[in-house]
């Protein structure tokens, strides 16, 4: 298949080895990370059994990097990337072992909650970082590939992640001391994570033009113009911005859908005083959700070249739109399981398509608040889904106009993305900046 084939002359690439490491790595601590929390945020059988709950919990989750997107941006178009996955991973390490030993000593608390919060906020930032540094190290020809396996290899280093601390939450006490088992794990893979970072070399990831700690600061200081300045680049570069509208509009419907299942795992297929049961449930939402994924990295880089990057969005938008109308027929688990594995293939394979349309349409110097901003959108969409779904949701999580109207949504989305670019379908992703020659990347990921 043309994706294995691809697959191993990206790994050829040095630099694209040593990047695709680290954030292997890196994710699977996340997964250690969540595990350690999840019964604090989701399943606990005390909180979060209705939909304001959820919702609560999720704007809780995702508001701190809403708000402190934009400064990340600045700092990723000047600061050197691979810094940023060095010493985040690092800070991240810490803050998960202070998590630890506050879930061990004094119990979860607010500290454990703002700390919690932080280590997520830094989190998304190294994501834009990794995001933003992939077309350093790739040739252009292979970045759609690249985008369809890094994030979806990545999820799956999350999932590798987590059934490791699900394994030790079985060998270790039940409680505080097995959840904060896995936050110790995890503490130890982001430290591993940050010194495979060194084996890049320190320019290699980017930007181009770095800047001194004062000019870094007089930057932040005209965030704002910094800000104005990448959007209106995105707007004249037209497609990125096409691309990001689609994306945060997908996204908010997403949002709604994925809060309803949890919803509807732990209240309607499931007892909802069984806290277990019910994460036993969503687990398989999930796992249906990863297939989804998978499918997205194969099929992507096969049709997306037939048809266009911008025509795989609209396709994608559409088998979305099945989705939510199956479901506002039927909520059983066996058409829910479908459905999820559907609505997995869709959004990840939208996303490929707006990753690779952003990377190659936006220059280098622009590329970090791109991303910011990317992921500024991502998770307002996300936020605003919970609002939505606090309103609209019974505490079961079904309910027939909410799905019908999630149909129309993404149908909505569809038509109104393929007219916005009816004058660029069928086209490559775009030309975008010319990439590195592959000497230039060979040198650059050498030095430590």
């Amino acid at each position: 298949m043309s994706v294995i084939r691809e697959l191993r002359q990206l790994l050829r690439l040095p630099g694209f080895r040593r990047l695709f490491v680290v954030r292997l790595s890196s994710q699977a601590g996340d997964g250690l990370f969540q595990v350690g929390l999840a019964t604090l945020f989701f399943f606990n059988p005390e909180q979060q059994s209705t939909a304001g709950d959820v919702a609560i919990a999720f704007a809780v989750l995702l508001l701190p990097f809403t708000i402190v997107g934009p400064w990340a941006g600045v700092l990723l178009d000047k600061w050197r990337r691979r810094q940023v996955l060095l010493v985040g991973n690092l800070v991240r390490a810490v803050i998960a072992l202070v998590i630890a030993v506050l879930m061990v000593t004094v119990g979860v608390g607010p500290a454990v909650y703002v700390l919690a919060l932080l280590a997520l906020s830094v989190n998304r930032f190294l994501l834009s970082a990794l995001s933003a540094s992939l077309p350093r190290v790739v040739d252009g020809p292979l970045l759609l590939t690249a985008n369809s396996l890094t994030p979806t290899l990545g999820a799956g280093a999350v999932g590798v992640g987590g059934a490791i601390g699900l394994g030790l939450g079985l060998v270790l006490p039940s409680g505080p001391v097995g959840d904060a088992g896995a936050v110790v794990v995890a503490s130890l893979v982001y430290v591993t994570a940050g010194c495979l970072a060194l084996r890049i070399g320190r320019d290699a990831l980017g930007p181009e033009a770095v800047a001194s700690s004062s000019q870094v600061l007089a930057q932040v200081k005209e965030m704002g113009r910094g800000l104005v300045a990448g959007a209106r680049h995105l707007i004249a570069r037209r497609t990125p911005a096409a691309a990001l509208s689609v994306m945060a509009a997908s996204r908010f419907l997403y949002g709604v859908a994925f809060i309803a299942s949890i919803l509807i795992s732990r209240n309607l297929l499931a007892d909802p005083q069984d806290a277990a049961a019910g994460l036993a449930v969503f687990s398989l939402v999930l796992t249906a959700s990863a297939v989804g994924f998978v499918l997205a990295a194969v099929l992507t880089p096969v049709l997306t070249p037939r048809i266009g990057p911008h025509a795989w969005i609209v396709l994608c938008l559409l088998l979305a739109a099945a989705t939510q109308t199956v479901l506002a027929v039927t909520v059983a688990r066996v058409p829910l399981l479908l459905c999820a594995a559907a609505l997995g293939l869709a959004a990840q394979g939208a996303k490929i398509a707006v990753d690779t349309i952003v990377q190659r349409d936006t220059a280098d110097e622009f590329r970090g608040r791109a991303f910011a901003l990317y992921d500024v959108m991502y998770n307002a969409a996300f936020v605003g889904a919970a609002a939505l779904a606090a309103v609209t949701l019974p505490d079961t999580g079904w309910s027939r106009p909410v799905f019908v109207a999630l149909a129309v949504g993404y149908a909505a989305a569809a038509l109104g993305y393929r007219a916005t670019t009816a004058h660029a379908v069928g086209a490559p992703a775009a030309e975008g900046p010319p990439a590195l020659p592959r000497e230039s990347r060979a040198q650059g990921v050498e030095g430590g």
